[in-house]
């Protein structure tokens, strides 16, 4: 298993368009000491998501930290990410592994038990359970939220690294560690906030002092 850091993964806004303030956040996502990147881009042509992912790459390059390409295997290969993020509909995981290799990260969307049971057998890096609460950023998602509850079935049921997203922010992340969380991804907490440097670093703080405890 590669050894990665999962406890504040930053997913990209795909309703920024303009590319240098997406980027300017993103960096301050990595000055505020984010771990992991998912560039998810829902919207637009697939060379304006290889471009933006180019982007993408070179700063968190500069920063050493890993990026992710939400659901496309394509754009992951063709700009050499760190890995991929893929749902349940996307490419089966076992085509997805063959494909990148064992020294990729892979990390799988789960949203109930039976999905956290079956990622159990695939050894996949982690998993994203979502939405954890309930959030307006991923209107499609058609699942309940799983609440703290559901969070503490699912941290029975798999052994590898849990990242919770859906609805998160300074008010809710401690007790989602202190229940068997990995790490944090969100969105909006970083993405809307007017310092996103500045909240970054709280939420990362929050993280790594609870998991001390």
């Amino acid at each position: 298993m590669i050894d990665v850091d999962y406890s504040l993964m930053y997913v990209t806004d795909d309703s920024i368009r303009d590319d240098d303030t997406f980027l300017k956040i993103l960096e301050a996502s990595l000055r505020g000491s984010a771990t992991i990147i998912q560039l998810r881009e829902k919207e637009g042509d697939t060379l304006s998501f290889y471009q933006r992912a180019v982007k993408c790459k070179t700063v968190c390059t500069k920063y050493k930290v890993p990026l992710l390409i939400n659901d496309r295997l394509d754009i992951a290969l063709a700009i050499d990410a760190d890995g991929i993020h893929i749902g349940q509909k996307d490419l089966p995981y076992h085509v997805a592994r063959k494909i990148l290799g064992e020294d990729k990260i892979i990390g799988l969307s789960v949203s109930n038990n039976r999905e956290a049971i079956d990622s159990e057998g695939l050894d996949a890096n982690y998993i994203g359970i979502s939405p954890v609460f309930g959030t307006r950023t991923k209107t499609t998602d058609l699942a309940a939220p799983l609440g703290i509850d559901g969070l503490k079935v699912i941290r029975q049921l798999y052994s590898n690294p849990i990242v919770c997203i859906g609805g998160i922010d300074k008010s809710n992340t401690r007790i989602l560690i202190q229940n068997g969380a990995d790490g944090i991804a969100v969105i909006s907490a970083i993405s809307k906030a007017e310092q996103p440097e500045k909240i970054t670093r709280e939420l990362k703080n929050i993280v790594c002092q609870t998991g001390m405890n």
